[in-house]
């Protein structure tokens, strides 16, 4: 019989709610056994067999507590992290890791000294259409790649009142939110980038936060990777277009899994979780041994629950993991030298420091 490792959840607002609990609830191997809610008891509603307690330490006070999942404002990952590291428990920490690289290095360096794990919640590699660029990359279907463009594109045309996402604190802003995980994605693609050049912008009327994003990265072999996201984008268009030296791919639509966990459904409960409509396949236009074709891509079905199964088989197993810490580290570097760039208005060569 498999060892089940005891998870407790910091933090149910919308991603405790919509991602880590109803995923932790679908793997093998984990059990979601205790939510800090501080006002109302919302998971044990949906999660009767769960306990919920009104802080953190209480938390990392239940010997029987192994893994430590942090899902609470970005400006409070650090000190979490480090509560939770410091108790000797293994930690996930949702997206973006921490508000600046200083801290992602000391969770790093904390996590090695206690032997914990430590890794990001970066679902979006697990994205059907992320991975379905990946293997058509990897493939060489489009020849040698030259560019990629990545849009992750909202219409909120107005300041969503009382949540922390529309304050000015550390790690706020769209760059973090949304630029977090395309750059993670490109960072599985391509590596690191040899430099960065961005234009972020607030657009929206008496915004606090920076709410619109380009970024520009140039890596290796000419590649040029151009990462958008905006919140006042009412007409949405492409989310990923791939040009090589035989073809490009050209795919609209979103991976269907974050409407579904919105809407309440479990991945265990559907058997075809994470697949897409037909109308929402990429399309191929590319030469393959001197054959010129030219139509859809079935779209690699996603599963956000290969994330925590990873975790899980690191825990019980001691299998690699998917998401390094130091792949987060890196994520959060691109995206000081982001903001970095658009103060001084110029391209910024990437350093680790």
């Amino acid at each position: 019989m498999s060892k089940i490792t005891e998870v407790g959840l910091v933090g149910y607002g919308m991603a405790g709610q919509a991602f880590h609990a109803p995923i932790i609830s679908s793997v093998n191997g984990l059990n979601l056994k205790t939510v800090v809610e501080r006002r109302e008891q919302k998971a044990k509603d949906r999660y009767p067999w769960v306990s919920s307690v009104k802080s953190v330490e209480e938390l990392l006070a239940d010997p029987e507590i192994e893994l430590v999942v942090i899902a609470t404002p970005n400006a409070t990952h650090f000190d979490y992290a480090r509560l939770a590291l410091e108790a000797g428990k293994h930690v996930v920490v949702d997206k973006p890791f921490t508000a600046t690289s200083a801290e992602a290095k000391t969770l790093i360096k904390l996590a090695q000294e206690k032997n914990c794990l430590l890794s990001v919640f970066q679902n979006r590699r697990w994205d059907g259409d992320f991975q379905t660029v990946r293997q058509l990359i990897e493939q060489g279907l489009l020849g040698r790649v030259v560019e990629v463009e990545v849009h992750y594109d909202r219409y909120i045309n107005y300041l969503r009142p009382h949540t922390w996402k529309e304050e000015e604190n550390p790690g706020a802003g769209i760059v973090f939110d949304l630029g977090s995980h395309l750059i993670d994605q490109a960072q599985v693609l391509f590596g690191l980038p040899k430099s960065v050049t961005a234009d972020i912008r607030r657009q929206r009327e008496d915004s606090q936060i920076d709410d619109a994003f380009e970024l520009i990265l140039n890596f290796e072999k000419g590649i040029k990777v151009t990462l958008k996201a905006g919140m006042l984008v009412r007409e949405k268009g492409p989310h990923f277009i791939v040009h090589g030296t035989n073809g490009s791919f050209v795919k609209y639509g979103l991976d269907p899994q974050e409407a579904a966990l919105k809407l309440g459904l479990m991945p265990n409960d559907d058997p075809l979780w994470g697949q897409e409509p037909t109308e929402d396949w990429g399309v191929l236009n590319t030469e393959v041994n001197g054959l010129h074709y030219i139509g859809k891509v079935e779209t690699i079905r996603g599963d956000y629950r290969a994330y925590y199964e990873n975790i899980s088989a690191a825990l019980s197993q001691g299998i690699k993991l998917a998401v390094k810490p130091e792949e987060a580290l890196n994520t959060i570097r691109i995206i000081e030298l982001a903001l970095e760039s658009q103060k001084q208005q110029r391209t910024l060569t990437y350093s680790a420091e």
